[in-house]
């Protein structure tokens, strides 16, 4: 039987020039909302124009036997990736982290297109190494990080998948009421919410909350382990803060809700993309059995 021929998927997400174009219609109106708010479209349209210099870069890179796709940020959910594929995210470190939930074991390479603009942690291959990186990913010959996901399922089945962080609360970030179970213990809280962590997850938000309440947790990025931290949890004669952070391995963190309404889980601080969380649905967190295979540039 002949053997597949590779597909490249290439995925990006809009520039905000063609996130202006979409909502003025025009570059004449793009350039006049700027002006009026004594901002310039050169900057917009430079950024634009090297985005599509590298992509093209990118695409070009490609054997020609093989095939490929271009797949936008906000239709990865209607998009059917098939074993054979290599994924290359062209954009910011979130990219990849938008679509690692959509993957199971497809090797991701992460190109930044402006390393004096991200940082690149996740999206750090220049766009020239490219060429090397694409037929050693598809010969298993080129490094990988397995690194850990993070697995929320709810009692009713539904499950979210995260390369950073899960989030469990109130859909306005407002009080938050549910009952925490860690390790044999449980306790009744009012917080604005908690999150439960990967390790690739460490250097975002995770970071913010850690740095906040002086409790750092070492998980490593692949790891089979998650943290996770409360946020601002208020005592009361009802609720209590002794569960305000910790690791978990082999064990799941199990949260049920408390709240009538607007209780939320989603993942990847992706809000609109949520599970609702309202009185007595529980969801247990946990390290995911999936991996984001990420090539080491």
């Amino acid at each position: 039987m002949p053997s597949v021929t590779p597909r490249v998927v290439f995925v990006t997400r809009d520039t905000d020039y063609e996130l202006l174009l979409a909502r003025h219609a025009t570059r004449g109106q793009v350039r006049f909302f700027l002006e009026s708010r004594g901002q310039s479209i050169a900057a917009i349209e430079d950024r634009h124009a090297r985005f599509h210099a590298v992509l093209a870069q990118a695409r070009a890179t490609v054997p020609t036997e093989w095939r490929q796709a271009l797949v936008r940020r906000p239709d990865l959910d209607r998009f059917l990736f098939a074993p054979e594929d290599v994924v290359v995210a062209v954009g910011q470190d979130g990219l990849v982290a938008n679509v690692a939930k959509y993957l199971d074991g497809q090797p991701v390479v992460g190109v930044n297109p402006a390393p004096d603009l991200y940082d690149g942690v996740l999206a750090r291959a220049a766009v020239e190494r490219l060429g090397a990186l694409l037929p050693a990913s598809v010969a298993g010959a080129a490094p990988i990080e397995r690194r850990t996901m993070v697995q929320a399922v709810l009692d009713g089945g539904e499950r979210l998948l995260a390369l950073n962080e899960i989030f469990v609360g109130h859909r306005s970030h407002q009080s938050a009421r549910y009952r925490i179970e860690d390790h044999g213990r449980a306790e009744d809280q009012s917080s604005s919410g908690l999150i439960v962590a990967s390790g690739t997850g460490l250097t975002g938000w995770a970071r913010s909350i850690a740095e906040a309440t002086h409790i750092a947790l070492d998980v490593g990025v692949e790891e089979a382990a998650v943290g996770y931290w409360v946020r601002e949890p208020f005592a009361s004669v009802a609720t209590a803060t002794g569960l305000r952070a910790g690791k978990l391995a082999a064990e799941s963190l199990t949260v049920t809700s408390r709240m009538n309404e607007g209780g939320v889980v989603f993942a990847d601080g992706i809000e609109q993309d949520f599970l609702a969380f309202d009185w007595g649905r529980r969801v247990a967190i946990a390290p995911a059995a999936r991996t984001l295979n990420l090539v080491v540039a």
